[in-house]
């Protein structure tokens, strides 16, 4: 029986998928669930498994669009799983032959040495030859204006290099088809840009506190809930969640000629996968523990990784933070992640003198950016939000863990 396999459906919006890699080749044979394409949507990169086992015939080159519901390939459920080859038997060690001996062949006459380039003959002196080598020039390349063509010391001195002729090292390049989930976010981001009112404002946040806390818990925390380490990720969304409660503008976002607010939090979390960037959604965010937080995250990066994000993980979110500092992006401006009207950008941490009560101590300091839409969100608003954000993480027992760390961290 001939098995017409059909694009499924990755979501409800998405009506055309790409062919990003075969993973089997025209003729093989394939078993029932084993991944046989990677397929692009505008969203993500889904593994397509196949249905039945038999024989695969292709039906769609790489990089070819697809609708879906589309016949990308046949799997011919009559066929047989071809045997495995048998080892060749290995081939009988021919006689080794004796070595002929080797013949007294009369050396040949040695060629007259070439006569060497002198200064009489057009070389360059000791002392343009210096000069010549200091600019990385050829001598090939310079006319003499000496006797002879003799190259002089003002030749060398008033030789260019040729800016024009390479003269070594590769110079290949390649074109290459950017995937359908990278030309999507090329698209969104030049959206962002061109059709919000998008304004950045900056602050500081003293680390020293978040530090401490990190230190004294970690190792219980890690031990109590099974091996999850507690980073900088959860206090940060703690209290951009604390700061969207305060401040419900920024956890908005534009409909035409209306706002829409809304009364829970969907942290999108910016994350580094193997087809790029990917931002999964941390649901309903200002209800989750510490624990909570860090556990989901987890997941969802790790879905990243392993290139099982789905449409459903990445849609819906309120906000989006961003973390460029595990690059090592001491400032940026993000960029907002439509149609979101908001997003936190963390940096790298770097000890820095600063005064504290009159007096200049070191301290590890974050630089933070908050990216806007100010056609919804005014200044007051934005940089509010942020004192907040920077408040709640420098003062993280009292305003995020209510005065109790080992209780808001379930030790």
């Amino acid at each position: 029986m001939i098995l017409e396999m059909k694009v499924p459906s990755p979501g409800e919006s998405i009506k055309e998928v790409e062919i990003a890699t075969w993973l089997v080749k025209d003729g093989d044979y394939v078993e029932k669930d084993q991944a046989i394409a990677e397929v692009d949507s505008d969203k993500a990169t889904l593994e397509l498994p196949a249905e039945m086992s038999g024989i695969i015939t292709l039906k769609a080159e790489e990089g070819d669009a697809v609708a879906v519901g589309a016949v990308v390939c046949l799997i011919d459920t009559d066929g047989v799983k071809p045997a495995g080859d048998a080892p060749a038997a290995p081939a009988a060690e021919a006689p080794k032959a004796e070595a002929p001996k080797a013949e007294v062949k009369a050396e040949a006459p040695k060629a007259a040495p070439a006569p060497a380039a002198t200064y009489a003959t057009g070389a360059p002196s000791p002392a343009a030859r210096k000069i010549l080598d200091e600019k990385n020039i050829a001598p090939a390349t310079v006319s003499g204006t000496g006797k002879g063509g003799r190259i002089t010391k003002d030749d060398a001195v008033n030789a260019v290099p040729s800016m024009g002729t390479p003269t070594g090292g590769n110079r290949g390049s390649e074109r290459t088809k950017l995937s359908m989930l990278r030309r999507k976010v090329a698209e969104r981001l030049v959206a962002a840009k061109n059709e919000t009112a998008m304004l950045t404002t900056f602050n500081e946040v003293n680390m020293t506190p978040i530090n401490q806390i990190r230190n004294e818990y970690k190792d219980a925390f890690k031990a109590k809930h099974g091996g999850l380490g507690l980073g900088y990720m959860s206090f940060f969304t703690k209290a951009v969640t604390r700061a969207l409660q305060l401040y419900p503008d920024v956890n908005s976002m534009m409909d035409g000629d209306y706002k829409i607010a809304y009364d829970f939090a969907d942290i999108s979390i910016a994350v580094s996968g193997p087809k790029g960037l990917m931002v999964p959604v941390v649901r309903n965010a200002e209800n989750l523990t510490f624990r909570g937080v860090e556990a989901e995250i987890k997941r969802l990066a790790l879905r990243a990784r392993d290139g099982q994000i789905t449409v459903d993980d990445m849609t819906g979110g309120t906000f989006t933070i961003t973390n460029g500092g595990v690059f090592g992006s001491m400032l940026s401006t993000p960029i907002i992640n439509p149609p979101q009207s908001g997003i936190l950008g963390m940096h790298n941490i770097i000890e820095r003198p600063i005064a504290v009560n009159g007096k200049v101590e070191i301290h590890p300091m974050m630089y933070v950016a908050l990216s806007y839409d100010h056609r919804i969100i005014d200044g007051r608003e934005s940089v509010g939000f942020l004192v907040a954000v920077k408040e709640a993480l420098e003062n993280p027992l009292e305003l995020l863990m209510n005065g109790d760390a080992k209780r808001a961290l379930e030790l």
